[in-house]
């Protein structure tokens, strides 16, 4: 069975940073790696994607330039590095992979205010 185990949510003023991680005891290395967020009342949103060499990433527009995806396979982790964060990016942040079906961690919620 698969499981993703996100972390790093919290609060944190605008301005801040914060840093979102996954576990699994997947081999995360073998797989593009995507997070999400969404919000009360809305679709999830695809907000970084990375390819399974890390070689490749894509980004939402909303956060280009603030947000970095990244990826160490030798330690089997995917890491979102989040900056200049705004209240706009307040949601439940997902982890999702896709092995014949799209497969979702239970979230970590990340909340930007004063």
């Amino acid at each position: 069975q698969v499981q993703l185990v996100e972390s790093g949510g919290g609060l944190v003023q605008p301005g801040g940073s914060l840093r979102l991680c996954v576990a699994s005891g997947l081999e995360l290395r073998l797989y593009p790696m995507s997070w999400f967020r969404q919000v009360p009342g809305a679709e999830r949103e695809l907000v970084a994607r990375i390819s399974s060499s890390g070689a490749t990433t894509n980004y939402a527009d909303s956060v280009k330039g603030r947000f970095t995806i990244s990826r160490d396979n030798r330690k089997n982790s995917v890491t979102l590095q989040m900056n200049s964060l705004k209240p706009e990016d307040t949601a439940l942040y997902f982890c999702s992979l896709y092995i014949g079906h799209q497969y979702w961690g239970q979230g970590t919620q990340v909340t930007v205010s004063t």
